[in-house]
């Protein structure tokens, strides 16, 4: 993990030593003051520097019809540095998963574990036979120990392959998406079973399963291997010769048929995505030989019957047979009650990396699944089972945080939702509150770096000032416009922390909603301004 740079715990600290929360304060535990004379003398002197710069970024004319909202504080004394419309609604996007990666790490703590374990119901006769069934009691881990490394950190790429149908950029991690699954049954095998004469089966019952609210994997159930997506990387090789496909996660559940031919170079890729009824996938297509390999993603039918497939793979692999098929599915009504599954011995359990593992996961790509995931494992830490609790739950703790809830709207954890409506002063209030707990470099070193990694990694130029600067949550969300061929940008969005070139901290929300563009990668040109927004405010001093 990099060290986190620039004393901001120590800034933070010293709000509440100075004693500012009871003087100009007020964004910290409530509005920040934007109406005293002095406030008001800063933000006129800081206009008179700098205003002239963000308007000539507003005023272009592709924003036209759009509508922005800015607000820029200082982190110390809470006084806004530049406003525009601070308590209008705006779509926040993804910067949502500031709010649900906030609860979530306030109910969890940073060194939280996801245990995952594998009991027994029967006996294990002296040849190894387990006279009865397995059960993978699936607990909400988000990874499955998919993406950790060696040194126990959890991969990410900067263009996560959730987003692969999407972005062209988009890539797998190195891990192997089943080293999970193969450490429980090599854990199986070595707890002397050798051979399962009953049922394998998923108890995916901790809580009502719901649908994320953003792009990628729709289905948010406690059971998750590779995210529920079949993924195909396609290499171009010689023209007129067959790409190079790879497929993973491997199993006879799912059938692919793939056909893709190498193309000359300068030729544009075309590649046909087919979803048929039980897991079957289709690619067709061409591909130049000249371009990098192309990732694209299908999503499972059935989260619990493809883990389960998985699962019995790796008991085969691991020594251990297994009489039961893996393409029979899952089975939900020859599982026990709940409350005794849980109590039937185990036999293997899988840990997960710290819950800072899954949060940098999370802000790095904005990954949408494991977001919309997480207000439910919220619900669930507090004894209860569906998103509507866990949402209100997360109203309770902004309450906690002095965020001014009834102002904003949240209908899930990811930013897709139509529900979903935030103003700048309350993701400003959401951010200064966070700076000022004693886990806030967890929270921090989640964010993407301005120019460095996650969604940010290509916003600015190498040799901008404010490159490594900033670390923020973006968001962007789209719709077709279909009558004019184009695409709705519907937000736009970008919050977090800045460092000035003159070392000052300060936090900040930019929303810029509903802009017109062409195609889907146009929605890079409005990250770019929002990037330039940020070199802009980098020269305060």
């Amino acid at each position: 993990m990099r060290k986190l740079s620039g004393n901001w715990l120590r800034w933070s600290l010293s709000i509440v030593a100075a004693g500012l929360v009871a003087s100009a304060c007020a964004g910290l535990h409530g509005p920040i003051n934007t109406h005293t004379t002095a406030n008001a003398a800063e933000n006129r002197a800081a206009r008179n520097r700098w205003a002239a710069d963000v308007e000539a970024v507003l005023q272009q004319s592709r924003y036209k019809h759009a509508h922005w909202g800015i607000l820029v504080v200082d982190l110390e004394s809470g006084n806004a540095l530049y406003e525009l419309n601070p308590d209008k609604l705006f779509v926040p996007a993804s910067t949502t998963k500031l709010f649900s990666c906030a609860c979530a790490l306030d109910a969890f703590g940073p060194d939280y574990r996801f245990e995952t374990p594998v009991v027994r119901r029967g006996e294990v006769r002296p040849d190894g036979t387990l006279q009865g069934d397995l059960i993978l009691v699936a607990s909400g881990d988000l990874t499955m120990g998919g993406r950790t490394l060696p040194d126990g950190r959890i991969a990410f790429a900067n263009a996560d392959h959730t987003y692969a149908n999407g972005f062209a950029n988009a890539e797998w991690t190195e891990p192997d998406p089943l080293a999970g699954l193969n450490d429980l049954a090599r854990q199986i095998a070595a707890a002397g079973i050798r051979k399962v004469a009953g049922k394998v089966l998923i108890d995916d019952r901790l809580f009502e399963h719901a649908e994320s609210t953003g792009s990628g994997p729709v289905r948010v159930t406690p059971i998750m291997v590779n995210d529920n997506l079949y993924d195909v990387r396609i290499s171009p090789t010689q023209p007129g010769q067959p790409a190079r496909i790879e497929a993973r996660p491997v199993t006879e559940l799912v059938s692919l048929d793939a056909q893709v031919l190498t193309v000359k170079k300068g030729e544009p890729i075309r590649l046909t995505l087919t979803s048929l009824p039980g897991n079957r996938f289709v690619v067709r297509g061409e591909i130049p030989e000249d371009d990098k390999p192309q990732l694209r993603v299908f999503e499972v039918e059935d989260p619990a019957s493809f883990a389960r497939a998985l699962f019995i793979d790796a008991l085969k692999r691991a020594g251990v047979a297994v009489e039961a098929s893996p393409l029979l599915g899952n089975s939900p009504r020859d599982l026990p009650p709940r409350e005794e599954a849980l109590k039937l011995p185990r036999v293997a359990v899988l840990t997960s990396p710290p819950f800072r593992e899954h949060l940098k996961l999370i802000l790095k790509v904005s990954h949408n699944l494991h977001a919309s995931t997480l207000p439910i494992l919220v619900a669930v830490k507090h004894g209860k089972r569906s998103l509507e609790d866990g949402l209100r739950l997360q109203r309770d703790f902004l309450a906690k945080a002095s965020v001014e809830a009834d102002t904003i709207s949240f209908g899930g954890g990811a930013g897709g939702s139509r529900a979903d409506m935030v103003t700048p002063r309350a993701a400003v209030q959401l951010l200064r509150y966070m700076a000022n707990r004693p886990d806030f470099p967890v929270y921090f070193e989640a964010l993407p770096r301005l120019g460095v990694d996650g969604t940010l990694a290509a916003t600015v130029k190498a040799e901008s000032p404010a490159r490594d600067k900033v670390q923020a949550k973006t968001g962007t969300l789209l719709w077709r416009n279909t009558m004019n061929d184009r695409f709705l940008l519907t937000s736009k969005a970008l919050a977090g922390y800045l460092t000035t070139r003159s070392g000052r901290k300060l936090v900040f929300a930019m929303f810029v909603n509903n802009t017109h563009i062409d195609q889907i990668a146009d929605s890079r040109i409005e990250g770019e301004t929002l990037g330039r927004l940020c070199e802009v405010f980098h020269e305060i001093d």
